[in-house]
């Protein structure tokens, strides 16, 4: 184990091998503090060299190391020291996530719990539910199935939840047998090097986990297109996610891809409205709005939607915003400078498209951070841009809706199909309702509570694939089968000229 730590104001190093050093090339680049848009410090920024020494020491740790061989439960004990890990150091993890992204603390401490709960869940998973198949044939055959590892899973992560999501894809990873080449997100690379330094000193194998900083168009696009490496899972835009599967195509990579969402709220008049407001408000301000699976687009039935747009407007105004460090904040501001002139742009365009914006104001001592108020747009259309793009900030569109065939007609007319939440206390028009909506989930009066042992991922341009309980396992095992004969049975004999 290498032992020297990384933290906020000392360089951010690459992990590679089981050791901490700088880029091939000595090149680095600037992490921006979002709240002060100060630099909280330098990263070291990878090349498709830094790369391939990473995927050719993942490859090694494979092919060759202790890994692949020592038993599962030698192997899982290193996945649940790496929990314990985690958990020891949940409080500067969330102070890491929240300096570095801007996210509330009291939200980023909860992720960082999760992120010991994903290595301890699929450790679990592994130990009851990696399990094969076995068909005895005619008493002469037993054919049975069994899971192996796959390789080599190149990982890129997204800048929104950066720790749990990361962990989300190394977890299974690991837990399966593979080795890792982790690609994090540029604009929020602290919690990744702190879990590196969790994982050196869990005493993993050198090679089985790496971690490469850098950019999508160089170190990601190299990751993606070398042939080490058999999987690659993506979190993040789905532009990017259509490119990394023409690149990857080269090489038959597997891939999962958990893409955008413009996720729908249906909310019905005879639903518990102060419940349902409660759910929005949470589900589209919180994180800040850079949540994939924010309730983005709310549809509101005729009768309560003037009460609805009062009472949420009502809300903005109460939403706390401040720094991400202070227990007492709601909303932070967004992760980058470049974010939040993506987010302004939208508004402004809704205006242009003819929208009603109605937005809290930012106190001017938060002038200096990326900060965006949080936002409704009212008078919206279903062919306007903002109704149908992913802004990925806290703003919310809404709209009314007549009856329930109209609801999911508008709910589905976008090319996103990731998540949907219902509000209605009709039991038969929540499961009809549910079932009509392309989305990969959908939550029935309810925020957005996961479940471990459920899939996720979504519909239509929201992605490819399922992670997430045993469903990790499609895509980080191969099932190989083996057919054992087990008594003497005919075989066709050709050549011996009989």
């Amino acid at each position: 184990m290498s032992g020297n730590g990384q933290s906020a104001g000392k360089l951010a190093l690459h992990y590679i091998d089981g050791q901490f050093c700088e880029g091939a090339e000595g090149r680095r680049f600037a992490n921006l503090n979002p709240f002060t848009g100060d630099v909280l410090n330098e990263v070291a920024e990878g090349t498709a060299e830094d790369i391939d020494r990473a995927v050719r020491a993942a490859r090694r740790a494979f092919d060759e190391g202790p890994w692949r061989t020592m038993t599962v439960e030698e192997r899982l004990s290193f996945v649940e020291r790496i929990a314990d890990g985690i958990a020891a150091r949940t409080e500067e993890l969330a102070r890491l996530e929240a300096l570095d992204t801007g996210l509330p603390i009291s939200q980023t401490k909860k992720q960082a719990a999760r992120a010991a709960d994903n290595f301890r869940f699929f450790a679990e998973m592994v130990r009851t539910s990696l399990i094969g198949e076995a068909y005895p044939f005619q008493n002469r055959f037993l054919n049975y199935t069994v899971r192996r590892p796959v390789g080599v899973a190149g990982l890129i992560t997204p800048w929104n939840a950066p720790l749990m999501l990361a962990t989300w894809k190394i977890a299974p990873a690991l837990a399966c047998g593979n080795t890792v080449v982790l690609k994090p997100a540029e604009w929020s690379p602290l919690t990744a090097v702190k879990l590196a330094e969790i994982i050196d000193e869990a005493g993993l194998p050198p090679g089985v986990f790496n971690l490469v900083h850098g950019f999508g168009e160089t170190a990601g696009a190299a990751l993606v297109a070398h042939p080490g490496v058999q999987l690659i899972s993506f979190t993040g835009e789905t532009t990017t996610g259509k490119t990394i599967m023409q690149n990857g195509a080269a090489t038959l990579k597997r891939v999962s891809m958990e893409l955008g969402g413009k996720s729908p709220v249906l909310l019905f008049a005879d639903a518990d409205v102060e419940r349902a407001l409660d759910a929005t408000v949470f589900g589209i301000f919180s994180f800040n709005g850079e949540r994939c699976t924010a309730g983005s687009r709310l549809l509101v039935e005729k009768p309560l939607y003037e009460e609805v747009v009062a009472r949420l407007q009502e809300r903005l105004g109460r939403i706390r915003l401040g720094d991400p460090l202070d227990p007492r904040t709601e909303v932070g501001p967004l992760i980058h400078p470049d974010h939040r002139e993506r987010v302004l742009g939208y508004i402004r365009l809704a205006r242009e498209e003819g929208a009603e914006v109605v937005a809290g104001t930012v106190p001017d001592h938060l002038a200096g951070g990326n900060f965006v108020a949080p936002t409704l747009l009212l008078g919206v259309r279903p062919d306007m841009r903002v109704w149908q793009e992913e802004i990925f900030g806290p703003v919310l569109a809404v709209m009314p809706f007549a009856d329930e065939e109209e609801a999911i007609r508008l709910a589905n007319g976008v090319r996103y199909g990731l998540a949907a939440y219902v509000w209605t206390n009709d039991l038969a028009r929540a499961h009809r309702v549910s079932q009509a909506l392309e989305a990969g989930m959908v939550w029935v009066n309810s925020h957005n509570v996961r479940d471990l042992r459920i899939p996720f991922g979504g519909m239509k341009e929201s992605g490819i694939g399922r992670e997430g309980g045993h469903y990790s396992f499609e895509f980080y095992t191969e099932t190989q089968v083996i057919h054992v004969a087990i008594g003497h049975h005919p075989i066709p004999t050709f050549g011996k000229g009989e």
